[in-house]
């Protein structure tokens, strides 16, 4: 099993982003239930989730995942990582937001500690040291047990280590970039070698390039998601049918979706840890299940990254 710090967690994590969004929370309830039953134990939201959607103000994902483990009993079993910063009324890296912020998401979670705090984005108005020594306070506190970054620079991600080790501060565990198959050169060239070298968890977010790598998505097809509009534009990059129809012949060899062998590729890369991926229906959900069991071979490894160069 992979770890982020010395906490276990399950080969792959479950985005929470869905939830409150495109699923209420009755369909939440049961895909948690089936990643649960299926051995899920990571699960990833944040505040911000989904204030962009009508009627919504944020918060809307963490609230029902919280009424969920509530009503489960199970919040000791689960790993929850939330964020701070992109919501509009908690945004930045200052160290009183994410003080607020933390008990904001505490609260909505109904629980008194969050396993993984990430930064959601970097904040470049703010000194590090500032959002460094907030987040020390709150794992000192046990409010939070570990700190890791989304959405930073290798340069930024490289200065708050620094930063960390020069000041005895709590250091980012872990980073959450966009990486996938048809997204890899930034992550590949500068963030790899650094978690390499550093030691940090990689937990790729859009593991699925916004559904695209499911084969929903092809010429002609009308798809019926929130994310259609993200999906179709991989369809005027030149790999894109040449990688959908790689997934269509593995997928097939082991009988598999091509989700699964889409995460399975990711899950693979030296650097990653557990790739992120989020279901809005249990049928989904059982589509990318399968890859916490796929075992691609070396060829079919190189034959994806090959197509995707």
């Amino acid at each position: 099993m992979p770890f982020v710090g010395e906490i276990e967690v399950s080969g792959l994590c479950l985005g929470a982003n869905v939830f409150g969004w495109s699923a209420d929370a009755d369909q939440s309830f049961a895909v948690l239930d089936a990643f649960t039953g299926a051995q899920g134990t990571f699960i990833d939201t944040a505040d911000s989730y989904m204030w962009r959607a009508p009627g919504n103000s944020g918060g809307e994902s963490e609230t029902i995942l919280g009424d969920w483990m509530a009503a489960r009993g199970n919040r000791d079993r689960m790993v929850i990582a939330t964020k701070v910063g992109s919501l509009p009324d908690r945004a930045g890296l200052g160290g009183e937001n994410i003080k607020a912020a933390c008990e904001d998401s505490l609260r909505r979670l109904r629980t008194d500690h969050i396993d993984v705090y990430y930064a959601h984005k970097d904040d470049p108005d703010t000194a590090q040291e500032e959002t460094l020594d907030a987040f020390d306070a709150l794992v000192k506190e046990g409010k939070v047990r570990v700190v890791a970054a989304s959405n930073f620079s290798a340069e930024r991600l490289r200065s708050a280590l620094e930063i960390s080790d020069r000041d005895g501060l709590v250091r980012f565990a872990a980073l959450q970039p966009h990486y996938n198959l048809m997204e890899r050169a930034d992550y590949e060239a500068s963030l790899a070698p650094l978690l390499e070298s550093e030691g940090l968890a990689s937990f790729p977010y859009y593991g699925l390039a916004a559904g695209f790598l499911t084969g929903k998505y092809r010429p002609g097809a009308a798809v019926d998601s929130v994310r259609s509009a993200g999906a179709s534009r991989y369809l005027d990059d030149p790999r894109g049918p040449a990688v959908l129809a790689v997934l269509d012949e593995i997928a097939a060899g082991h009988e598999v979706t091509q989700a699964a062998v889409a995460l399975a590729w990711l899950a693979a890369q030296p650097t990653v840890t557990a790739p992120i991926a989020s279901a809005r229906t249990v049928d989904q959900l059982q589509g990318i299940l399968g890859m916490l069991t796929l075992a691609l071979t070396d060829d079919e490894l190189r034959l994806l990254s090959h197509v995707t160069t």
